[in-house]
């Protein structure tokens, strides 16, 4: 048996480096995990999963804004769309075939990919202008780039856009409950060209929010297991801890490439689940 919950707490903590580094917060990583490796029901792996979310999301914010990575305004924002998003899903979720939607959500992923491989060796678009909201709301900011030594200043363009993308974040949240980051990290940087470190960051801020609207239904439906939300808890969270270390010495391109890996394996991950194989 301590075997068993020794193995949760090591695949816990590479979910939570990769959740840290790319901004997923590390559920759609450990969630599979939990299912094929360990064989647990799967609502009480996602139990398990939003409350490591929101630990690890908190613990992961408070450093990056620490270092003022985070962009506060832009992120409480758009967790607006995300919200609305979130509610629109679990009202709708027993009218639409899931399947067909996991089908859908793949196909989307992967052709999300292609505009990032084609600025994957692109540390930060210099050629970004703030749009009108942006202008209004103030919106660009900048960060002390440890990388690099020197401080990176961004503008942020297509809010309209990043709002209907991270709508479908929060909408996929609600459907089919599972993270949403790698939506969240695609609508702020690909959609609104903020920086890939600023994107990850921002994003696992804004996870910590949605998953704790959701802990309490997962609650009172007996979905949260102690005996495995607590050992995921704490691997998480230690990944969670060395992620944010290594983001800052990180260079966007190589966070972009990472993150384009996360999208392939996350679209698989749909696929299988559109198959019943997982």
């Amino acid at each position: 048996m301590l075997i068993f919950y020794f193995g949760i707490i090591v695949f816990s903590i590479l979910a939570g480096i990769i959740g840290a580094l790319v901004g997923i917060g590390g559920g759609i990583v450990i969630i599979p995990i939990l299912i094929l490796i360990f064989h647990i029901n799967i609502k009480i792996a996602i139990g398990a999963s939003i409350i490591s979310v929101i630990a690890t999301s908190s613990s992961a914010a408070s450093v990056y804004l620490k270092d003022k990575i985070i962009n506060i305004r832009v992120g409480m924002l758009l967790e607006i769309a995300t919200t609305i998003g979130a509610i629109t899903g679990a009202e709708i979720m027993g009218i639409l075939n899931t399947t067909v939607l996991l089908y859908i959500f793949a196909f989307v992923l992967l052709i999300s990919i292609l505009p990032l491989l084609k600025n994957r060796d692109q540390e930060v678009d210099e050629n970004v202008k703030n749009d009108n909201i942006a202008n209004y709301l103030k919106l660009s900011s900048s960060y002390y780039d440890k990388k690099q030594n020197k401080t990176l200043h961004y503008n942020v363009t297509n809010i309209p856009g990043g709002f209907v993308i991270m709508y479908i974040a929060g909408l996929i949240s609600g459907l089919l409950g599972i993270g949403s980051g790698v939506f969240k990290v695609l609508a702020l940087d690909d959609v609104m060209k903020l920086p890939m470190k600023v994107s990850t960051t921002t994003s696992n801020m804004m996870i910590g929010v949605t998953a704790a609207a959701s802990a309490f239904i997962y609650l009172i439906n007996g979905y949260i297991d102690p005996y495995i939300a607590i050992p995921v808890m704490i691997g998480v969270f230690v990944g969670s801890y060395y992620g944010t270390k290594l983001i800052g010495n990180t260079s966007n391109v190589y966070l972009k490439k990472i993150f384009i890996l996360v999208i392939l394996v996350i679209a698989i991950e749909m696929i299988l689940r559109a198959m019943n194989i997982l």
